[in-house]
C-alpha cells in the first residue's frame, strides 16, 4: 500500500533560480571549509596571528552582524512600548531579519571557536569578570526572544492558530526584555574592545566605546529596515511603504548627529584630536567612515524630499550602512596597530566560511517569505489581540 503525502503548492512549483543555485554554491564551499578546520584546526584555513588574534569572522560575522540585527528591537520598542502602531507593517520583516541574524552570528562563533559542542559550557563555568561572558547571554537571549516574536507568523503559516493566538499573549513582555538585553548586547561588544587600549590606534580606542557601538547601532538598524523594504520589495514584487521609512529616516540625522558629536568630543577632551590629519592610513580610514557613513546620509535623509524619494532611501541607507561597517571593521582589525612586523589578510576559506553564513541567511529569508505571512496580514498577525 503506498502512502501518499500532500505537499504545499508552492512546494510543487519551486525551481531553483540562478540566484538560488549560486548561494547553494556557495554554502557548499563554506561548508566544506568549516569542516576542515573543525578537523584540523584553525591554523589550517586561516590567517591569524599572535597580533591579529581577531579577524574577518568576528569584525564581519559578529560585531557587523549584530549591529545590522538592532532593527528588531528599535521597532518592536516603537510599536509595543510607543504604540506607533503605523508601522506595524514592517514590523515582521525585521524581526526575521534579526532572527535570521542572530542565528548566522551562533554558526560564526562555533566555526572561530572550533568546540560547537561546548557552546553551553559558559552557562555552568562562569566567569563573572568577563564582558565575553554577558555577550554569550545576550545572544542565547535574545535569539530565544525573537523566536517568540516571530512565532505567531511561522505558527500561522502551520495552521496552529490557537497556538499563535496564546504567544501572541507573550509579546508585549518578550519584547520589553528584548529591548533591555539588546540594549546591554549592542554595548557590551564595545566592552570587548576595551582591553585594546595599547593595540587599539587612539581615533578609536576610547572607553565610551560602549556607548559608540550602542550609538550608533541605533542608525544602522534603522537604515538597515529600510534596505531590507527596499530589497523585498523589488524581489518579491510588494509595494514600498514609503512614507513610513521616510518617518524611520527623519530620525537617523537625529542618531547621527549624537554619534558625531560623541565621537569628536571624546577626542577633543582625550587629546586625540591632532591624530585626524596626521596618522596615514588611520587617518584615512576615520574620515571614510565619517565621511560615507555619517555626512552623506545625514544630508540625503535631512531633506523630506529626498526621504520621500525610494531611490534616495535606498542609497542613504546602503551608504549608511558601508560607512558604520567599516567603522566596526577598524574598531576591531584596521585600527590595531603592529605591535611586530606582521600583518594579516583574511584567507580564501576565512572569506569562503562568512560567504557561506550570509548566503545560508538570505537563503533563509527567501524561504520563509516564501512560505509563510511574513508579510501578508502581518498587522493582523503581530497585533495582541
Amino acid at each position: 500500500m503506498k502512502m501518499q503525502v500532500a505537499l504545499h503548492p508552492r512546494i510543487l512549483r519551486f525551481r531553483p533560480s540562478p540566484i538560488a543555485f549560486v548561494l547553494l554554491v556557495l554554502m557548499g564551499i563554506g561548508f566544506v571549509a568549516a569542516m576542515v578546520r573543525f578537523a584540523s584546526g584553525i591554523g589550517a584555513i586561516s590567517n591569524l596571528n599572535n597580533t591579529y588574534p581577531w579577524g574577518f569572522w568576528i569584525s564581519f560575522d559578529i560585531f557587523t552582524g549584530i549591529a545590522i540585527s538592532s532593527g528588531a528591537f528599535l521597532l518592536t520598542a516603537a510599536v509595543y512600548i510607543f504604540e506607533l502602531k503605523e508601522l506595524r507593517p514592517l514590523m515582521m520583516p525585521t524581526i526575521l531579519t534579526a532572527l535570521i541574524g542572530y542565528f548566522m552570528e551562533v554558526l560564526a562563533l562555533m566555526v572561530d571557536l572550533g568546540r560547537p559542542e561546548r557552546i553551553f559550557n559558559m552557562l555552568f563555568f562562569q566567569n563573572y569578570t568577563s564582558h565575553m561572558l554577558v555577550v554569550g547571554l545576550c545572544v542565547m537571549i535574545y535569539l530565544a526572544i525573537l523566536a517568540v516574536e516571530f512565532s505567531p507568523v511561522a505558527l500561522s503559516g502551520l495552521k496552529k492558530q490557537k497556538l499563535a493566538q496564546f504567544v501572541r499573549h507573550l509579546i508585549k513582555p518578550a519584547v520589553i526584555l528584548g529591548v533591555v538585553v539588546s540594549t546591554i548586547h549592542q554595548g557590551s561588544l564595545g566592552s570587548l574592545l576595551l582591553i585594546q587600549s595599547a593595540k587599539l590606534h587612539p581615533l578609536w580606542w576610547t572607553p565610551l566605546l560602549p556607548v559608540m557601538f550602542f550609538v550608533s547601532s541605533i542608525s544602522m538598524g534603522l537604515a538597515m529596515i529600510i534596505f531590507e523594504s527596499s530589497m523585498s520589495s523589488r524581489y518579491f514584487g510588494r509595494g514600498l511603504e514609503t512614507h513610513l521609512l521616510a518617518k524611520l529616516a527623519r530620525a537617523i540625522p537625529l542618531a547621527l548627529g549624537i554619534y558625531a558629536v560623541l565621537r569628536f568630543g571624546q577626542l577633543v577632551l582625550s587629546g586625540n584630536f591632532q591624530y585626524l590629519f596626521g596618522s596615514g592610513r588611520h587617518s584615512a580610514l576615520f574620515w571614510a567612515e565619517i565621511v560615507v557613513g555619517v555626512v552623506v546620509p545625514a544630508v540625503l535623509f535631512a531633506s523630506r524630499d529626498r526621504r520621500e524619494n525610494p531611490r534616495t532611501l535606498l542609497i542613504g541607507s546602503i551608504t549608511l550602512l558601508l560607512g558604520m561597517i567599516l567603522n566596526r571593521f577598524n574598531v576591531s582589525w584596521f585600527g590595531i596597530q603592529r605591535l611586530q612586523n606582521v600583518g594579516y589578510f583574511p584567507s580564501l576559506a576565512e572569506i569562503s566560511i562568512s560567504a557561506a553564513i550570509f548566503a545560508l541567511g538570505i537563503m533563509a529569508f527567501g524561504l520563509a517569505a516564501r512560505y509563510l505571512p511574513v508579510f501578508e496580514d502581518s498587522e493582523r498577525i503581530a497585533a495582541p489581540s
